[in-house]
Protein backbone atom coordinates (compact mmCIF):
# COMPACT_ATOMS: atom_id res chain seq x y z
CA UNK A 1 0.00 0.00 0.00
CA UNK A 2 2.69 2.32 -1.03
CA UNK A 3 1.54 5.82 -1.08
CA UNK A 4 -1.02 5.35 1.78
CA UNK A 5 -0.50 8.06 4.74
CA UNK A 6 -3.64 8.26 6.11
CA UNK A 7 -7.12 6.35 6.69
CA UNK A 8 -10.32 7.97 8.16
CA UNK A 9 -12.69 5.54 9.82
CA UNK A 10 -16.47 6.46 10.31
CA UNK A 11 -16.73 4.88 13.65
CA UNK A 12 -20.06 6.03 14.19
CA UNK A 13 -22.25 8.19 11.95
CA UNK A 14 -24.22 9.60 14.90
CA UNK A 15 -23.36 12.76 16.24
CA UNK A 16 -24.61 14.84 19.47
CA UNK A 17 -24.73 18.60 17.71
CA UNK A 18 -26.50 20.25 15.11
CA UNK A 19 -24.35 22.54 13.46
CA UNK A 20 -25.49 25.20 10.53
CA UNK A 21 -23.20 24.20 7.95
CA UNK A 22 -23.08 20.45 8.65
CA UNK A 23 -24.83 18.43 4.79
CA UNK A 24 -25.91 15.56 7.44
CA UNK A 25 -28.80 18.64 8.76
CA UNK A 26 -29.50 19.43 4.94
CA UNK A 27 -29.68 15.35 4.00
CA UNK A 28 -32.51 15.20 7.19
CA UNK A 29 -34.64 17.54 5.62
CA UNK A 30 -34.18 16.42 1.82
CA UNK A 31 -33.31 12.75 1.93
CA UNK A 32 -34.73 11.06 5.33
CA UNK A 33 -34.09 7.73 3.46
CA UNK A 34 -30.24 8.11 3.40
CA UNK A 35 -30.41 9.26 7.04
CA UNK A 36 -29.52 6.01 8.50
CA UNK A 37 -27.26 7.03 11.92
CA UNK A 38 -25.79 3.84 13.32
CA UNK A 39 -22.45 2.46 14.61
CA UNK A 40 -19.80 0.58 12.52
CA UNK A 41 -19.94 -3.34 14.21
CA UNK A 42 -16.74 -4.14 16.40
CA UNK A 43 -16.32 -6.70 14.02
CA UNK A 44 -15.63 -4.83 11.17
CA UNK A 45 -13.22 -2.17 12.91
CA UNK A 46 -11.48 -5.33 13.68
CA UNK A 47 -11.00 -6.78 10.39
CA UNK A 48 -9.78 -3.63 9.13
CA UNK A 49 -7.41 -2.67 11.88
CA UNK A 50 -5.74 -5.50 10.75
CA UNK A 51 -5.51 -4.45 7.10
CA UNK A 52 -3.43 -1.44 8.22
CA UNK A 53 0.19 -1.02 8.14
CA UNK A 54 1.96 0.67 11.37
CA UNK A 55 3.13 3.93 10.48
CA UNK A 56 -0.13 5.30 8.64
CA UNK A 57 -2.23 7.61 10.47
CA UNK A 58 -5.36 6.43 11.81
CA UNK A 59 -8.44 8.98 12.42
CA UNK A 60 -11.28 7.52 13.97
CA UNK A 61 -14.05 10.21 12.48
CA UNK A 62 -15.85 10.76 9.67
CA UNK A 63 -19.41 12.20 9.67
CA UNK A 64 -20.34 11.58 12.95
CA UNK A 65 -19.43 12.30 16.86
CA UNK A 66 -16.44 9.61 17.73
CA UNK A 67 -17.27 10.19 21.39
CA UNK A 68 -20.50 8.41 21.14
CA UNK A 69 -19.02 4.93 20.01
CA UNK A 70 -19.90 2.37 22.45
CA UNK A 71 -16.18 0.48 21.64
CA UNK A 72 -14.12 3.42 21.67
CA UNK A 73 -11.63 1.68 23.99
CA UNK A 74 -11.29 -1.40 22.32
CA UNK A 75 -10.62 0.56 19.21
CA UNK A 76 -8.09 2.06 20.67
CA UNK A 77 -6.46 -0.66 21.98
CA UNK A 78 -6.58 -2.66 18.40
CA UNK A 79 -4.63 0.68 17.03
CA UNK A 80 -2.37 1.39 19.75
CA UNK A 81 0.99 1.00 17.34
CA UNK A 82 -1.03 3.94 15.21
CA UNK A 83 -0.74 7.33 15.84
CA UNK A 84 -4.52 7.59 16.49
CA UNK A 85 -6.74 10.95 16.13
CA UNK A 86 -9.87 11.67 16.28
CA UNK A 87 -12.21 14.65 15.57
CA UNK A 88 -14.80 15.67 18.47
CA UNK A 89 -17.18 18.61 19.13
CA UNK A 90 -15.87 18.00 22.66
CA UNK A 91 -19.06 17.72 24.63
CA UNK A 92 -18.09 14.52 25.92
CA UNK A 93 -15.01 15.08 26.80
CA UNK A 94 -15.27 14.44 30.17
CA UNK A 95 -17.40 11.31 30.16
CA UNK A 96 -14.84 9.80 27.90
CA UNK A 97 -11.38 10.99 29.85
CA UNK A 98 -10.05 7.83 30.96
CA UNK A 99 -10.21 6.14 27.32
CA UNK A 100 -8.97 9.55 25.54
CA UNK A 101 -6.34 10.02 28.40
CA UNK A 102 -4.60 6.59 28.14
CA UNK A 103 -5.19 5.47 24.59
CA UNK A 104 -5.69 8.52 21.83
CA UNK A 105 -2.63 10.19 20.42
CA UNK A 106 -4.04 13.28 19.28
CA UNK A 107 -7.25 14.81 19.65
CA UNK A 108 -9.04 17.92 17.49
CA UNK A 109 -12.04 19.51 19.41
CA UNK A 110 -13.58 20.93 16.55
CA UNK A 111 -15.28 24.89 17.63
CA UNK A 112 -17.67 27.00 15.76
CA UNK A 113 -17.26 30.58 17.96
CA UNK A 114 -20.06 32.06 16.39
CA UNK A 115 -22.48 29.26 17.00
CA UNK A 116 -25.00 29.51 20.11
CA UNK A 117 -22.83 26.25 21.42
CA UNK A 118 -18.70 27.66 20.65
CA UNK A 119 -18.65 29.02 24.17
CA UNK A 120 -19.77 26.36 25.69
CA UNK A 121 -17.76 23.91 23.86
CA UNK A 122 -14.58 26.10 24.77
CA UNK A 123 -15.49 26.08 28.41
CA UNK A 124 -16.63 22.28 28.23
CA UNK A 125 -12.90 21.49 27.93
CA UNK A 126 -11.12 23.09 30.79
CA UNK A 127 -11.50 20.27 33.61
CA UNK A 128 -9.99 18.13 30.42
CA UNK A 129 -7.16 20.18 30.05
CA UNK A 130 -6.38 20.40 33.61
CA UNK A 131 -5.14 16.49 33.18
CA UNK A 132 -1.01 16.04 33.37
CA UNK A 133 -2.07 12.99 31.44
CA UNK A 134 -3.97 13.56 28.25
CA UNK A 135 -2.88 13.68 24.16
CA UNK A 136 -1.97 16.81 22.49
CA UNK A 137 -4.73 18.80 21.97
CA UNK A 138 -5.88 20.81 18.36
CA UNK A 139 -8.57 23.45 18.62
CA UNK A 140 -10.16 23.35 14.76
CA UNK A 141 -11.73 26.92 15.18
CA UNK A 142 -14.37 27.11 12.13
CA UNK A 143 -15.45 30.40 10.60
CA UNK A 144 -14.74 33.92 10.63
CA UNK A 145 -13.16 35.06 14.26
CA UNK A 146 -11.64 38.56 14.59
CA UNK A 147 -8.53 39.35 15.40
CA UNK A 148 -9.05 40.34 19.49
CA UNK A 149 -10.78 36.63 20.35
CA UNK A 150 -8.36 35.05 18.23
CA UNK A 151 -5.66 36.79 20.28
CA UNK A 152 -7.43 35.68 23.52
CA UNK A 153 -8.12 32.56 22.44
CA UNK A 154 -4.36 32.14 21.46
CA UNK A 155 -3.13 33.40 24.81
CA UNK A 156 -6.17 31.02 26.33
CA UNK A 157 -4.16 28.10 24.62
CA UNK A 158 -0.56 28.43 26.19
CA UNK A 159 -2.17 28.83 29.72
CA UNK A 160 -3.82 25.61 28.60
CA UNK A 161 -0.47 23.64 27.50
CA UNK A 162 -0.06 20.87 25.19
CA UNK A 163 -2.35 22.56 22.74
CA UNK A 164 -2.32 24.16 19.56
CA UNK A 165 -5.22 25.88 17.54
CA UNK A 166 -5.64 25.89 13.60
CA UNK A 167 -8.63 27.78 11.96
CA UNK A 168 -10.61 26.91 9.36
CA UNK A 169 -12.66 28.36 6.57
CA UNK A 170 -16.28 27.43 5.76
CA UNK A 171 -17.56 25.36 2.84
CA UNK A 172 -21.45 24.83 1.50
CA UNK A 173 -23.65 22.39 3.66
CA UNK A 174 -23.57 20.00 0.51
CA UNK A 175 -19.82 19.34 0.50
CA UNK A 176 -16.69 21.06 -0.42
CA UNK A 177 -17.22 24.14 -2.40
CA UNK A 178 -18.12 27.52 -2.32
CA UNK A 179 -15.56 28.19 0.87
CA UNK A 180 -15.79 32.28 2.26
CA UNK A 181 -12.08 32.21 1.17
CA UNK A 182 -10.37 30.68 -1.77
CA UNK A 183 -8.67 27.33 -1.45
CA UNK A 184 -4.99 26.88 -1.60
CA UNK A 185 -3.68 24.32 -4.30
CA UNK A 186 -0.26 22.34 -4.03
CA UNK A 187 1.95 23.29 -6.87
CA UNK A 188 1.23 20.23 -8.58
CA UNK A 189 -2.01 20.58 -8.85
CA UNK A 190 -2.76 17.27 -7.82
CA UNK A 191 -5.41 16.82 -4.38
CA UNK A 192 -3.19 15.15 -2.06
CA UNK A 193 -5.94 13.71 -0.53
CA UNK A 194 -6.53 11.48 -3.61
CA UNK A 195 -2.93 10.84 -3.72
CA UNK A 196 -2.63 9.25 -0.18
CA UNK A 197 -5.56 8.80 1.69
CA UNK A 198 -8.67 6.24 2.38
CA UNK A 199 -11.72 7.10 4.11
CA UNK A 200 -14.18 3.97 5.28
CA UNK A 201 -17.73 5.02 6.34
CA UNK A 202 -19.73 2.73 8.92
CA UNK A 203 -20.97 0.28 6.60
CA UNK A 204 -17.49 -0.50 4.97
CA UNK A 205 -17.54 1.61 2.20
CA UNK A 206 -14.42 2.57 1.05
CA UNK A 207 -13.81 6.55 -0.71
CA UNK A 208 -10.69 8.04 -1.45
CA UNK A 209 -11.48 11.16 0.69
CA UNK A 210 -13.66 11.69 3.72
CA UNK A 211 -15.55 14.49 1.38
CA UNK A 212 -19.19 14.08 2.10
CA UNK A 213 -20.71 11.80 -0.51
CA UNK A 214 -24.06 10.83 0.23
CA UNK A 215 -24.75 9.59 -3.53
CA UNK A 216 -21.58 7.49 -3.39
CA UNK A 217 -20.34 8.79 -6.48
CA UNK A 218 -16.68 8.37 -4.85
CA UNK A 219 -17.02 4.63 -3.88
CA UNK A 220 -14.24 2.87 -4.27
CA UNK A 221 -15.43 -0.69 -3.06
CA UNK A 222 -16.02 -2.37 0.42
CA UNK A 223 -13.90 -4.15 2.98
CA UNK A 224 -17.08 -6.35 3.17
CA UNK A 225 -16.16 -7.96 0.02
CA UNK A 226 -12.40 -6.39 -1.24
CA UNK A 227 -8.75 -6.43 0.95
CA UNK A 228 -7.84 -2.69 1.29
CA UNK A 229 -4.40 -3.54 -0.42
CA UNK A 230 -6.68 -4.33 -3.54
CA UNK A 231 -9.19 -0.89 -3.42
CA UNK A 232 -5.61 1.01 -2.46
CA UNK A 233 -4.24 -0.56 -6.02
CA UNK A 234 -7.97 -1.16 -7.24
CA UNK A 235 -8.24 -0.03 -11.46
CA UNK A 236 -10.78 2.52 -10.55
CA UNK A 237 -8.27 4.40 -8.12
CA UNK A 238 -5.59 4.21 -10.62
CA UNK A 239 -7.75 5.70 -13.13
CA UNK A 240 -8.65 8.87 -10.90
CA UNK A 241 -4.82 9.37 -10.07
CA UNK A 242 -4.28 9.28 -13.19
CA UNK A 243 -7.12 11.95 -14.26
CA UNK A 244 -5.88 14.17 -11.12
CA UNK A 245 -2.35 14.01 -12.52
CA UNK A 246 -3.07 14.88 -16.13
CA UNK A 247 -4.89 18.09 -14.79
CA UNK A 248 -8.73 16.41 -15.69
CA UNK A 249 -9.98 15.91 -12.01
CA UNK A 250 -13.11 17.27 -13.55
CA UNK A 251 -13.43 13.63 -15.42
CA UNK A 252 -13.53 12.13 -11.82
CA UNK A 253 -17.64 12.51 -10.58
CA UNK A 254 -17.40 13.76 -6.87
CA UNK A 255 -13.96 15.57 -7.81
CA UNK A 256 -15.87 17.50 -10.76
CA UNK A 257 -17.34 20.19 -8.11
CA UNK A 258 -14.72 19.76 -5.34
CA UNK A 259 -12.70 22.65 -4.84
CA UNK A 260 -10.57 21.27 -2.05
CA UNK A 261 -6.90 19.72 -3.38
CA UNK A 262 -6.02 18.22 0.70
CA UNK A 263 -4.33 21.67 2.01
CA UNK A 264 -6.99 23.39 4.77
CA UNK A 265 -6.75 27.27 4.96
CA UNK A 266 -7.64 29.61 7.79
Amino acid sequence: MNGLSSINIELTSRCNKSCFMCGRRKMEKSHPDLCNWGDMPIERVEKIAAQIPVGVDVQLHNNGEPLLYPYLNQVLELFEHHNTGLDTNGILLMQKSDVIRHLLKTITISVIPNDPLGRKQLSLTDDFLAFKERPFVMFRLLGEIDEYRKDAINDQIKAWGRADVCYRVLHAPGGSYDYDKPVVKPETGVCLEMLHKLAIDRFGWVYPCVRFDPDKKNLLGSVDYLSLEYIWNSPIRRLWVDRHMNGNRNEVPLCSKCHFYGIPRG
